[in-house]
């Protein structure tokens, strides 16, 4: 199956330049993907284009992952209601470095002919002055191509409008494509359905300034089943960076995808071949309850992101919530861990020198916290047992908990009923 029928059957291809997969089956092509540093982490939206790379590298070509380390700079208008804040140039190399050490984790840069590059546009914009860029580049361009692009048009349209920095970035990411198609024989410009009217700006820009010729090939942009925005979650984005989203909530990011949502994502974010994805399909509808589409598409996605121990560990974290793994586990986790497990739930705050004297149950739940909306109502429940604390129901009401009851000396969980899980913090 070559690299266009790959995308297709996976519901990802949205558009290709006529003659794109001709000039693929002709053998191994250089093709990339820009990736802008706006932040010091990529996030799941990003994977459909760092997907798109891994099929074509596998598919025996050679991709290029560009840094805009340059683009950053300026900001991408498309899909955007307003012009973003630019950053500075050393928050710009930070996220440079971070963006290209996640990058490492999925493409193959040793593997002969077709090993993965990385560029930085950077690198050829730096010496590139402003009258050499308008006389060399702008020349070929017009302004009514330029303001024909949807991109540009909406923005204009609307009430920010658009600055001329902003007018100007598919100029600079059609030169990119220009750049490495000159020096890096690269034929092939792919990404997000967003991106057709910058890429083909490049294509035209090849065309002619150069006479040459250069290929489009865009992805679906994705969107959950109901309408809403993929990759977000009430906490925000959901990034790459374990500091950022922890590998437990990266997991269950993906273990609570809908029924409808996973059999799309199954084939877009994982590497499991078209006989094992269909067998699995049957299986779940057989018996959606099980959830094995969610569980296989989470399983892959965090191991090739995280690593086996870290999906090991939120499989744990899971089975310490909704199943039968004890309270010991939470002494294997540092407090970034522990406090991810938790961050779905409500946190609240205590004195450490008030669980040094000596804190009554009812006051604990009740007056420290607001888990009980009244001591009565805290009393009741602990009479009925259905409050527990450190997984153990408590006793009585009248029960005095001390620093002896914190988990790694910090952290106190407290259960209401069965599932409603609380993390309280000692401070």
């Amino acid at each position: 199956m070559n690299f266009v029928e790959e995308l297709r059957w996976r519901g990802m291809l949205h558009t290709e330049m006529p003659g794109t997969e001709d000039m693929l089956n002709k053998g191994m092509a250089s093709g990339y993907i820009g990736f802008d540093p706006t932040a010091d982490s990529l996030h799941v939206g990003h994977l459909t284009q760092i997907m798109t790379l891994i099929h074509f590298q596998r598919a025996g070509h050679k991709p290029y992952a560009l840094v805009g380390g340059a683009t950053g700079m300026v900001g991408d208008p498309s899909g955007k209601s307003a012009e973003r804040n630019l950053l500075s140039e050393d928050v710009l190399q930070h996220n440079l470095e971070s963006v290209k050490k996640q990058l490492t984790r999925f493409l193959d840069f040793n593997t002969g002919a077709n090993s993965a590059e990385m560029v930085n546009n950077y690198d050829w914009f730096k010496d590139f002055t402003f009258l050499d860029f308008i006389r060399d580049v702008g020349k070929h361009i017009t302004v009514n191509y330029m303001m024909a692009k949807d991109s540009v048009k909406k923005r204009l349209e609307g009430d920010t409008g658009m600055s001329f920095t902003e007018f100007t970035y598919q100029l600079v990411q059609g030169y990119d494509f220009y750049y490495l198609w000159k020096n890096h024989n690269c034929s092939l410009q792919m990404g997000g359905s967003d991106q057709w009217g910058n890429i083909v700006t490049g294509t035209e820009l090849i065309r002619r300034k150069d006479s040459g010729e250069a290929f489009a090939l865009t992805t679906n942009l994705i969107k959950k089943a109901d309408g809403t925005k993929f990759g977000k979650t009430e906490s925000g984005a959901v990034w790459l960076d374990a500091e950022r989203t922890s590998p437990y909530q990266f997991y269950q990011f993906w273990l609570n995808t809908t029924d409808v949502d996973a059999k799309s994502y199954i084939r877009i974010f994982t590497l499991l071949d078209r006989e094992v994805i269909e067998a699995m399909e049957v299986e779940h509808d057989a018996a959606p309850h099980t959830r094995i589409l969610q569980k296989a598409l989470a399983k892959d996605i965090t191991i090739r992101v995280h690593g086996e121990a870290e999906y090991e560990k939120a499989i744990k974290s899971s089975e310490f919530l909704f199943g039968n793994v004890g309270l010991e586990f939470l002494g294997e986790l540092n407090e970034t861990e522990v406090v991810g497990i938790f961050s779905g739930v409500d946190n609240y705050k205590i004195a450490l020198s008030d669980l040094e004297q000596g804190i009554n149950v009812a006051d604990l739940l009740a007056v420290k916290t607001s888990i009980f909306a009244s001591k009565g109502e805290a009393k009741k429940m602990i009479q009925g047992g259905g409050a527990a604390i450190n997984k153990v129901k408590i006793a009585t009401a009248d029960d005095v908990y001390t620093t002896d009851a914190l988990i790694n000396g910090k952290f106190i969980i407290v259960q209401k009923g069965r599932r409603n899980y609380f993390l309280v913090i000692a401070e």
